[in-house]
């Protein structure tokens, strides 16, 4: 069983080997793209909530973009920090910003994507970008953006940023989410325009307002906790251009501040990345521990048959690795010797975030329940 497991591992790491090689041929770097420095509005959406300890320095980087023809629209979704208070200092001091406060959760919608659409709803560009408010911009970063939407006639854009981490196991576990991610859901694939498979990441959704409104707004992911993606998917399914670079050096964002932070962030979409299917979560427990642990382990068997397919599968997925997080993130490539460790950690992950899930009976976000039965009727 373990020579058949192990042999069809080497031929999928493989596969997948030569699907990135050929995706990642088009996988620009927005870093090497040249600056729009005038043109239409751009109208920036940044939704919030108990946001205090980021917000001001990232609206501040957005705010000293070389790009000027820039509006704002500030969502704050029911903070009960000093969230709101931020924003309207900011807006005081910049009168392109402007201060939108909800109260209260329509029934049926989640709550950030209910306030980006609500923010959309106020925007004025002929461009709309989703973001976050923990991203920080170099000066460049809409200039550039900009002109290379402009230049591939795009209707959607987004940037993969440099995820932050500190912590030696939480760069490990958000590197092996990377790797994870990249070879699941195939981002690169994105800049294919015969494709169907799109992506989206929410430290930069730029849309075209045309594009977004005929597409649907955000009324078609209302109960979506990965609305990121799931904008970029079915946008790109829907038949309209898309593209995703890197933007490695022009956006940052700490994705978590240590592991516990991570696990907990990952309850509210880990069960909705897997279409909210058991059956998928067992899948997928049992792939990333035949393919990223057992061969570390049976390493050491006394078959040679094993010990030759073990390493066989080690140095496939490793190579792998080092193209995924090359391009993916300012981590080294060495956090590869601690993989079993952290893809022991991400399976743990997956079962504590589908556990809490039926346990509470859906998922708990930013302090609101939402339950399983309406996330399920939007999949």
């Amino acid at each position: 069983m373990l020579i058949i497991l192990f042999t069809m591992g080497i031929l999928v790491w493989i596969v997948f080997l030569i699907d990135a090689l050929l995706g990642f041929r088009n996988f620009d770097s927005l870093e090497l793209e040249n600056s729009l420095n005038s043109g239409p509005l751009l109208t920036v959406i940044v939704a919030a909530r108990n946001e205090e300890k980021h917000i001001k320095d990232s609206l501040l980087s957005q705010l000293n973009q070389t790009y000027k023809n820039v509006q704002w629209i500030l969502v704050n979704d029911r903070s009960t920090d000093t969230t709101g208070l931020i924003m309207e200092q900011l807006a005081r001091e910049d009168s392109r910003m402007k201060v939108i406060h909800i109260k209260e959760l329509p029934e049926g919608w989640l709550g950030k994507n209910h306030a980006l659409y609500k923010g959309a709803l106020q925007a004025s560009g002929q461009w709309i970008l989703f973001t976050d408010a923990d991203v920080k911009y170099e000066k460049e970063a809409f200039a550039k953006a900009l002109h290379y939407f402009e230049r591939h006639n795009l209707d959607h854009l987004t940037a993969a940023p440099n995820l932050s981490a500190s912590r030696f196991w939480l760069k490990s576990f958000v590197a092996f989410f990377l790797f994870g991610f990249s070879y699941f859901k195939r981002p690169w694939m994105a800049n294919n325009p015969k494709s169907k498979i799109g992506t989206g990441i929410g430290a930069f959704n730029l849309v075209s307002k045309k594009a977004y409104e005929s597409f649907g707004t955000h009324k078609k992911l209302k109960m979506r906790p990965d609305d990121d993606l799931q904008l970029g998917m079915k946008m790109k399914r829907a038949g309209y251009r898309q593209r995703i670079v890197s933007a490695l050096r022009l956006l940052e964002v700490e994705w978590y501040g240590n592991l516990k932070e991570a696990f907990v962030g990952l309850e509210k979409n880990t069960f909705a990345g897997l279409n909210y299917s058991m059956g998928m979560v067992f899948f997928s427990i049992f792939g990333v521990f035949v393919t990223n642990v057992l061969p570390f382990l049976t390493i050491f068997a006394s078959n040679k048959t094993i010990v030759l397919l073990s390493i066989g599968n080690i140095i496939t997925s490793g190579v792998l690795y080092f193209i995924i997080i090359k391009k993916m993130t300012v981590f080294s490539p060495a956090l590869f010797l601690v993989l079993p460790i952290t893809a022991l950690l991400f399976i743990y992950s997956i079962i504590r975030a589908s556990f809490l899930t039926y346990k509470r009976g859906g998922i708990v976000w930013r302090g609101t329940t939402y339950r399983l039965s309406e996330l399920r009727e939007q999949k």
